[in-house]
């Protein structure tokens, strides 16, 4: 991906390459109105303005404008998903964002929410939709035996509703009387848990709850229960058949293989405590609720954490990009929502909040944030 032009760092550098682009044409990808970005400099100055970074207030009239054609690779799951209905509803209006014959090639190359920052790293794409609390682990850690990313950063978050959501069957419930998962821990049961494979995000999230619990998999076939990790078809049958006794998913709300677990067994929605809840937005989850008659048989209300989807780039894209990606963005929600209503709990106001990106934020993202006074 070639560079659109920055802001420059000062008057006398803003004049010099007004002067040599005169003479010369230029040859960069992308070129700023040299004359407003000189002007939005001096005024920039004038102001007492830290022109150089996002942290220095409002952008400069035409510091961000791209000029020139871009074309960007944006990763995401297969046709028919609904990250692929995300990127596509998103490309367009990237594309619309730029000048005339930009593309943005979308592709079908991502491994989902919780991979997703690795391809990134790999330098296999310059976009893709991850979730806040992967983005975080893989920034802090490293995710799936890779070393922490350092190309990675977020651009816009909290783009849709996630619940994570504990369910134990009614079965289970009548034979042991436990009704929470600390009360399970506590007395060190030999539940049967059915969870989604390794290296899905459900999985994953399944291994959290247990880890702010203090236990793990290993502990809980120590006692004498089982992990049993397979598909979610696989998760609603083990459930119906009483072969297993609980499920720990992260899912959005109304999903498919839930909905059908619930409108044909018998199920019980244990509330996890405020301790372990607080303890799991340490981990990158955020505060959400699974209103009540979201499941068959759910009549109230249960408190929950949540990690959203994540529009991440590449650190090596230019601040003007991302700047206008992000705005392109925040600027077009009933475009979102017309294409999917689950981007409904999209709020450019509050997603460039840490626990929505989960990795660093890139400067051309916290330059619109800041500019819209959305960050102070």
């Amino acid at each position: 991906m070639k560079k659109s032009v920055k802001k420059w760092t000062s008057i006398a550098l803003s004049a010099a390459m007004v002067m040599a682009m005169a003479g010369c044409g230029g040859s960069a990808d992308t070129q700023p109105a040299q004359t407003q970005a000189a002007q939005g400099e001096a005024q920039a100055e004038a102001d007492g303005a830290d022109s150089n970074s996002a942290e220095g207030g409002e952008a400069a009239a035409g510091a961000y404008e791209v000029t020139e054609q871009v074309q960007i690779s944006f990763a995401t799951q297969d046709v028919g998903t609904t990250a692929y209905v995300y990127a596509s509803t998103m490309a367009n209006l990237f594309t619309d964002a730029f000048p005339q014959g930009s593309i943005i090639d979308v592709t079908t190359t991502s491994p989902g929410g919780v991979g997703s920052p690795v391809i990134l790293e790999n330098g296999q794409c310059d976009i893709t939709i991850s979730n806040g609390a992967p983005a975080k682990w893989a920034s802090e850690t490293g995710i799936l035996d890779n070393p922490p990313t350092e190309n990675v950063r977020g651009i816009a978050g909290g783009l849709d509703k996630a619940i994570l959501n504990v369910l134990f069957t009614q079965d289970f419930v009548d034979k042991t009387g436990i009704t929470t998962v600390e009360e399970l821990v506590e007395q060190k049961y030999p539940v049967r848990i059915a969870v989604k494979s390794s290296g899905a995000f459900g999985e994953l999230a399944c291994n959290k709850v247990l880890e702010v619990l203090g236990v793990s998999y290993e502990d809980i076939q120590a006692w004498g229960g089982s992990v049993t990790q397979t598909g979610s078809d696989a998760i609603v049958s083990l459930l119906k058949d009483g072969k297993a006794d609980m499920t720990i998913d992260h899912i959005a709300p109304g999903q498919s293989a839930t909905s059908e677990l619930c409108m044909t067994a018998d199920m019980y929605f244990p509330q996890l405590s405020d301790d372990t809840l607080e303890k799991l937005t340490h981990e990158g989850f955020d505060y959400t609720a699974i209103p009540a008659g979201t499941w068959t048989g759910q009549e109230t209300e249960i408190k929950t954490v949540g990690s959203p989807q994540v529009i991440l780039v590449s650190a090596d894209l230019d601040d003007a990009v991302v700047y206008t990606l992000t705005k392109a963005l925040c600027e077009n929600k009933d475009v979102l929502v017309n294409a999917s209503a689950a981007l409904e709990a999209f709020d450019p106001e509050t997603a460039w909040e840490p626990i929505k990106l989960g990795a660093p934020i890139h400067p051309g993202a916290e330059a619109y944030y800041r500019e819209m006074g959305y960050m102070k």
